[in-house]
């Protein structure tokens, strides 16, 4: 008989439907899409619900994390659920894989239940490294987390920036094959007018294609009427 996998909820409904329930554990599910479509919304969105239920938030933030944004989500509970967030801001992408390991002393010791990393690729780029080495540094820091969320049953996320594939016309997450493989949940969000659109484009047991049309508000996100 196949195990029956608990997922832990985003804290959007729709989200958690296009899921298949929300995010799962002992894996990484990564948002890649242009920037301001809406990726770190999300990401803070599931960190307000996991805060919500007096679990920690590990949450890497390569990008600056924003404490206004974060208390429009939380509303009037954002002192309280502030106490469950540690956030680290990484200055270099070799930074970056520091804290990520570090991370696990706040799983393991039972402090933290979700790991957000947003975003994964952004120092990558600002370092503009293109290299074998690179890729292999970042290879190193996702099977880093990858490993924790197997080892203590938590999920992880992670966002992802993008390029324009020139040959096939279309955007494309950075970091190769390796991180599109790691990724067992990849969502892009793509922006439109007055809306944004979630779409999936690889999930173990979820259909590739499968979408969920959203909009930005005040306290985080809601589905399109």
């Amino acid at each position: 008989m196949e195990e029956v996998v608990k997922k832990v909820s985003t804290g959007s409904s729709g989200l958690d439907e296009l899921l298949g329930g929300g995010l799962e554990p002992k894996m990484i599910t990564q948002f890649f899409g242009e920037a301001g479509c809406g990726k770190s919304t999300l990401c803070l969105v599931c960190a307000v619900e996991t805060a919500s239920r007096g679990k920690g938030v590990v949450y890497i933030d390569t990008e600056g994390f924003s404490v206004e944004r974060f208390s429009q989500i939380a509303g009037d509970n954002t002192e309280e659920y502030a106490k469950q967030m540690y956030i680290v801001e990484p200055a270099t992408f070799a930074e970056q894989g520091m804290m990520i390991s570090e991370s696990e002393n706040l799983v393991k010791s039972g402090t933290a239940s979700l790991i957000i990393l947003d975003s994964a690729t952004a120092l990558y780029r600002v370092e503009n490294m293109e290299t074998k080495d690179a890729l292999s540094m970042l290879s190193q820091q996702m099977m880093t987390l990858l490993g924790i969320s197997k080892k203590y049953d938590v999920p992880v996320i992670i966002t992802n920036q993008v390029f324009m594939d020139i040959e096939r016309g279309r955007l494309k997450g950075l970091g190769g094959t390796n991180l599109s493989h790691i990724s067992k949940a990849i969502i892009k969000i793509e922006k439109h007018e007055g809306f944004r659109r979630a779409v999936i484009s690889k999930h173990r047991s979820q259909p590739e294609g499968r979408i969920w049309d959203f909009r930005i508000a005040q306290s985080g996100v809601e589905d399109k009427k």
